[in-house]
């Protein structure tokens, strides 16, 4: 069932994509992660900040969504991380399965 699948969206520094992404998917607790560069703009204490930075976008399954919130707390360098945790409506179903058996039960 596609509900069981959510995407986590996470924006950080591109020094630090690959180690998130390898971390994760290592851990199995996300299937796939794509990483596309983007420059972000923000107010940060006060001011308006430019980054160059990479979106890193998740496939996983509902249950493990904890999981990996409390991962990326622990791995991501900002001291308030963008995660962000969207339902998936519906999906191709021969990869919504894949998703399901790639990350651990």
């Amino acid at each position: 069932m596609a509900e069981e699948i959510v995407l986590v969206i996470s924006t950080v520094p591109r020094d630090a994509s690959k180690r998130i992404a390898s971390a994760l998917v290592g851990e199995r607790l996300v299937a796939c992660v794509n990483a596309a560069a983007v420059t972000s703009r923000f107010f940060w204490k006060g001011e308006c900040c430019t980054e160059e930075e990479d979106l890193l976008i998740m496939k996983t399954r509902k249950d493990l969504a904890r999981k990996v919130i409390a991962r990326l707390q622990t791995i991501h360098p900002y001291d308030v991380p963008e995660i962000l945790v969207l339902p998936v409506l519906a999906g191709h179903e021969p990869y919504l399965e894949w998703v399901r058996g790639e990350t651990i039960p």
